[in-house]
């Protein structure tokens, strides 16, 4: 199941603050002067081994008052939408201002759960004061400060009470790869997934996704059986308008968690847009393998022999570090590699359920570390002594150590490009852990 929470509030009360905060990285600009966010920001959070989706929706453009209003509630209907949690955020240092109430006025019409997040909460006097918020009448609601970190912790437990447990599953015999095709507006999502399914009718049927507004496709053509999840519906959502990349992207996140292997199309002429690499860095945090599908190449023009491999080292480059992915030159309309891309998606399923014996994974990797030692951190010797696969969906290896906190990013990285050249990972997130022997 995908959860997602989504940040609301008029400009300057701190909402990317937050968003980074959750993020434990600094994504989202912050800046004194209201309206810095305008691009919408997307994320995934985890708290007590639980995880959900974060939109930070910003996009307020400063002008006049009507102008305000008619943007926050457009963004506040967007994110109820689509969210499962709304956090109304405001701001204790100015209180209760014109823009809070309206924004409050049309949140209290949601079904939806909304918490009322009161920030910079940062002393004992921000606190008495800070109850005025209360006339604003939310059952929920939570006092804390987005820049010290204070009283997230209760505002997080009462996020994480609401995701149902989800424990993740092995897959099994019986489980059929699910792919996804992600990507921005425009680019062939729709005409990819007619081209693949539009042959042979008969043999495809509609399954009703189990995430609103995707749709479940079961393929079994030519010998190749999987689910397609398809996010192409979107466009006959009424009143989108120029928020069809917001929604577009947020159903790419949820059927993002409920994919195995996402499809990433994008446009030859246009690249790698920023959009397109929020999504892809997503994708690659959230442990799913990934399908780099470079749409409209037919219509490139000056095409040379190496035009295709330039332009793929050229995408490498914006993807490092993780660019061990697989990149299909395609054409949905001339129905050019439509099917090589089908081929490599069940690979790239077959390379993140792949299980390597504990003797070989040992054999291999030891003589890796033997070969080139850990770095000496105070004096002391780091030595691996043994490496396993854990039992997770997403290839995941321990190596036990004497010193495991003293091992460091480059050598990290190391180990893990020895993994790939001896097994193959290719289109596959690797997760490495240290742990004491």
């Amino acid at each position: 199941m995908s959860f997602t929470v989504a940040i609301t509030g008029r400009p300057n009360v701190g909402k990317s603050t937050f968003f980074n905060r959750l993020l434990e990285q600094r994504k989202a600009i912050v800046d004194d002067q209201s309206g810095v966010t305008r691009d919408r920001q997307y994320g995934e959070a985890e708290w007590i081994g639980k995880k959900f989706n974060v939109i930070d929706t910003g996009g307020f453009v400063a002008g006049s008052e009507d102008i305000f209003e008619r943007e926050i509630r457009k963004q506040v209907l967007l994110a109820l939408d689509e969210a499962n949690i709304v956090l109304f955020m405001v701001d204790a240092s100015t209180g209760i201002t014109n823009l809070d109430e309206a924004m409050a006025d049309v949140l209290r019409r949601s079904a939806k759960p909304v918490y009322l997040v009161v920030n910079k909460v940062d002393n004992h006097s921000r606190l008495m004061e800070a109850s005025e918020f209360y006339s604003l009448g939310f059952e929920h609601i939570f006092f804390l400060s987005s820049i010290s970190g204070s009283g997230t912790g209760e505002l997080l437990d009462a996020i994480a009470e609401q995701i149902p447990d989800q424990p993740e599953q092995e897959a099994g015999e019986n489980q059929l790869p699910k792919f996804a095709i992600i990507g921005q507006p425009n680019v062939g999502k729709s005409s990819l997934l007619n081209a693949l399914i539009g042959q042979e009718r008969t043999i495809v049927s509609d399954i009703a996704g189990t995430t609103r507004d995707t749709i479940h496709t079961h393929y079994n053509l030519f010998n190749k059986e999987f689910i397609l999840i398809d996010t192409a519906g979107i466009r006959r959502k009424a009143k989108v308008h120029e928020d069809l990349e917001f929604y577009s992207v947020i159903r790419a996140i949820k059927a993002m968690d409920e994919a195995d292997v996402c499809l990433l199309l994008i446009d030859a002429a246009k690249g790698l847009t920023a959009q397109d690499l929020a999504i892809y860095s997503l994708a690659e945090k959230k442990g799913k393998g990934i399908v780099l599908l470079v749409n409209k190449w037919d219509l490139v023009e000056d095409k040379k022999t190496n035009s295709a491999r330039d332009y793929e080292n050229e995408l490498k480059k914006r993807l490092a570090p993780f660019n061990d992915v697989p990149v299909v030159f395609i054409s949905v309309l001339e129905k050019q590699r439509i099917f090589k891309c089908i081929e490599v998606a069940l690979e790239v399923y077959e390379n993140r359920s792949r299980k390597i014996a504990t003797s070989k994974l040992n054999d291999v990797m030891l003589k890796a570390v033997e070969a080139f030692h850990p770095p000496v951190v105070r004096g002391n010797a780091v030595k691996i002594k043994y490496v396993t696969q854990l039992p997770t969906a997403v290839p995941s290896f321990a190596f036990f150590a004497n010193y495991p906190d003293d091992i460091k990013t480059p050598y990290r990285n190391y180990l893990e490009n020895k993994l790939r050249e001896q097994f193959n990972f290719k289109g596959v997130p690797v997760r490495l852990f240290f742990r004491k022997k």
